[in-house]
């Protein structure tokens, strides 16, 4: 999506680590373990474009996203949004906060209360948060927006079982809607459903974001889906950003190691070319988050990586204009 060099960025994440306690470790228990699940995340999100995060299972894209909207506390760093700084506010002024960002859950089986109908379900936000005064007040604004994601006005009335993966996945975009926020963080919306039905509900999110203006942090593992919803990816290893940049520079124009190695796993539909691509094979196992190596976290399983790799963490810098990567060598 194109935009002007003076654009202010809608989200702003400087520097974020997130950081878990695992217990303890020794005889005494006089280790304290700790998880490095975020570890200093710089983004930037502007307003009305999808920037992909893209990681293996374990690399912190979940626990990135949950970060930015205050769901987990940081232990370094700070986040903006619109111009605050949101990351010290608690109470009602992050209550308040809430109406403006907003978060797509992954699966939509467990994401949507069983006993609940739909109507209460969608209606729920709008009651906590004081829009709708009681059920009856929140009934056409309900209605209005299960029409807006693709649902019959009828399945306000039932319950969450009769509906397929798809429409609960729409349940749960209404969900997100109703307090009309700006910014949502979609984890891995599509991942749990069948492919026909994850084109149906990428079009409904694209369609969202032009009708409303929508901002997009896109979770997801499948470079397929990430490449036709974004216009920016992020390229996330081991909790750290390691190449930003528009998505056809990601895809044709890639630096980093681990980005290429990701991108040779993505098959492709012509079984000629895909007979001659070159498959790169990352040697050896993603780090453990509990004793991360010293200085970059992919070098041991790099075939770049040299002795200044095993000691100095990469800095994320500018390599072409608006292209960002971590690596020493490439």
């Amino acid at each position: 999506m194109p935009r002007s060099n003076t654009q202010k960025a809608l989200v702003k994440a400087d520097g974020i680590s997130v950081h878990f306690h695992a217990g303890r470790s020794g005889f005494w228990g006089q280790n304290r373990l700790t998880v490095h699940a975020v570890e200093n995340v710089s983004l930037e999100i502007f307003p009305g474009e999808t920037l992909g995060l893209v990681g293996e299972s374990g690399s912190g894209k979940t626990t990135a996203g949950r970060a930015i909207l205050r769901r987990v506390p940081i232990v370094n760093g700070r986040i903006w949004f619109q111009g605050n700084d949101i990351t010290e506010i608690k109470d009602e002024e992050l209550r308040r906060l809430r109406r403006h960002m907003q978060l797509v859950f992954q699966d939509p089986y467990s994401s949507l209360n069983p006993r609940m109908r739909i109507i209460d379900i969608v209606a729920e936000p709008l009651l906590v948060h004081g829009i709708a005064k009681n059920k009856r007040d929140a009934v056409d604004q309900v209605a209005d927006l299960l029409q807006l994601v693709g649902l019959p006005a009828d399945a306000a009335s039932r319950y969450p079982h009769a509906f397929s993966g798809g429409q609960r996945q729409r349940v749960g975009i209404a969900r997100a809607l109703a307090l009309k926020p700006e910014f949502i963080v979609a984890d891995e919306p599509v991942s749990a459903l069948d492919v026909s039905i994850q084109a149906q509900i990428i079009n409904l999110m694209q369609d969202l974001q032009q009708k409303l203006g929508l901002t997009y942090l896109f979770i997801a593992h499948d470079l397929t889906v990430v490449r036709h919803i974004s216009h920016r990816i992020a390229i996330m290893y081991a909790g750290r950003i390691v190449e930003v940049a528009d998505r056809n520079t990601i895809y044709e124009n890639h630096i980093h190691p681990y980005t290429e190695a990701l991108l040779s796993a993505v098959p492709l539909p012509d079984p000629k070319v895909q007979k001659q691509r070159k498959r790169i094979i990352c040697v050896g196992e993603p780090p453990n988050p509990l004793k991360l190596p010293k200085g970059c976290v992919f070098q041991p399983r790099c075939s770049y990586a040299t002795e200044k790799c095993k000691v100095e963490d990469p800095i994320l810098v500018e390599r072409t204009p608006k292209h960002l990567v971590a690596c020493w060598n490439r």
